[in-house]
């Protein structure tokens, strides 16, 4: 199933896609929703993110490919980032660059495979971390690159992911996929920049769960981004970017300049 969060006459709601029309549910995404019964077309609705995460927590060095490309030693045990929910964005909103002032240097997308949790868990083994999991989406982990070690002192990276609007991801939830089958495909301006198999994952969403969940209690909602592998490259304003999964859909955002002027709090 493929479930989804809107807006529609400024009231928030969630149900599951259908082509382009949403069963509507009621209740707890994440506790036996109940459907009502109406039908809506998603021309008529505003998309929002899929869920609305405590943590999302951001892996490094997760393939194998790519630590291969960078010359990167396989990791013992999962790294990871906790990026702000306030980076947070839904399937079609922008990504909006950095005011000049904050940071001026390059901004990298990167495509990843979203694990969503659906019930609390706290030390769960590798067997039982599936049934943790609700189910999967696409994210653009985006990333301020040079920011990350401007300081030698302090690498920088929660800062360097967490600007307004670095963490597009949906536009979906998908249940019942088997993340092992799937590939992650980024295209920037309609160009192909990205095409790996979850597959080559140094830890599998299970034992992402499992590991993570030692460290921190994992709530519904709660999402993990998996990592990304080669082919990230900086972005310009005017690009729109899409992360496809197949069985989930595409993520689909533009690229765009930040506001003159703007001082917005």
């Amino acid at each position: 199933m493929l479930w989804m969060r809107f807006s529609l006459d400024g009231r928030p709601g969630f149900g599951t896609l259908d082509n382009d029309r949403i069963h509507l549910h009621e209740g707890d995404l994440f506790d036996a929703p109940v459907p009502t019964g109406r039908i809506v077309a998603t021309a008529d609705v505003q998309w929002l993110s899929p869920c609305l995460p405590g943590k999302f927590i951001c892996l490094w060095n997760n393939f194998h490919a790519a630590a291969l490309k960078q010359s990167l030693a396989i990791p013992n045990e999962p790294l990871w980032i906790i990026k702000a929910g306030s980076a947070l964005r839904a399937h079609g909103q922008p990504i909006v660059a950095p005011a000049a002032q904050a940071y001026d240097g390059r901004v990298v997308y990167e495509g990843e495979l979203g694990v969503v949790i659906g019930r609390r868990c706290r030390d769960v083994s590798e067997a039982d971390a599936p049934a943790a999991i609700f189910g999967y989406t696409c994210v653009n982990d985006v990333t301020a690159l040079e920011l990350i070690n401007r300081d030698p002192a302090f690498a920088q990276w929660t800062r360097a992911k967490s600007f307004d609007s670095f963490g597009p991801f949906g536009p979906v939830i998908a249940t019942g996929l088997d993340p092992a089958t799937l590939s992650v495909r980024t295209l920037v301006g309609g160009r192909e920049r990205q095409n790996f198999p979850v597959a080559d994952m140094i830890f599998s969403p299970a034992q992402l769960v499992s590991r993570l969940s030692r460290e921190m209690t994992l709530e519904p909602g709660d999402v993990i981004s998996c990592g990304t592998s080669v082919g990230v490259l900086p972005m310009r304003p005017g690009h729109v970017i899409e992360v496809t999964i197949e069985g989930i859909g595409t993520l689909r955002n533009e690229y765009v300049a930040a506001p003159v002027g703007d001082a917005a709090c």
